[in-house]
């Protein structure tokens, strides 16, 4: 049985590489890659995945991922704020628990960082995984994002 995660993750590819123009679409699409989905289903993955119609440069509008950004904001901080819940660093990993079915956009978010220079990223469901390149570098990573999700509670 395929995953709400694996489900957020086709769907992300689908419309990362395809003109998706409709929710029809996108569950036609879904089911045909082996989901079992409904309109609803979709609905909630368009919302928590923030993904808006755009309009192309031919005139048509399809479905793209666009992270909501503040003014005068990075666009990655809302969703950290939003969705990151803590950080912890244990020796070049950083572990971010998030909320659930956001581990994927925050770690879209922690990608699009300048400030973070890492091996990579992983994300499942509720938890992104950063690969850092030494302890020292983990840990300020590990910082730089508890002082971003800090900023929401105060």
């Amino acid at each position: 049985m395929k995953s709400k995660n694996d489900r957020r993750q086709a769907l992300l590819s689908l419309i990362r590489e395809n003109r998706i123009e409709t929710q029809e679409e996108l569950v036609d699409r879904l089911r045909q890659s082996g989901f079992t989905v409904t309109q609803g289903t979709i609905s909630r993955d368009i919302r928590d995945l923030h993904l808006v119609k755009m309009t192309e440069e031919d005139g048509k509008s399809c479905y793209r991922q666009q992270l909501p950004a503040a003014q005068g904001e990075e666009p990655f901080i809302p969703i950290l704020q939003q969705a990151a819940l803590r950080a912890e660093a244990a020796e070049n990993l950083v572990v971010v628990k998030t909320r659930v079915g956001m581990g994927s956009a925050v770690g879209a978010a922690v990608d699009a960082m300048p400030q973070v220079d890492c091996v990579g990223t992983l994300a499942g469901d509720d938890t992104l995984l950063i690969i850092a390149r030494t302890a020292q570098d983990a840990s300020a990573i590990c910082e730089l994002l508890a002082s971003l999700i800090e900023k929401e509670t105060d």
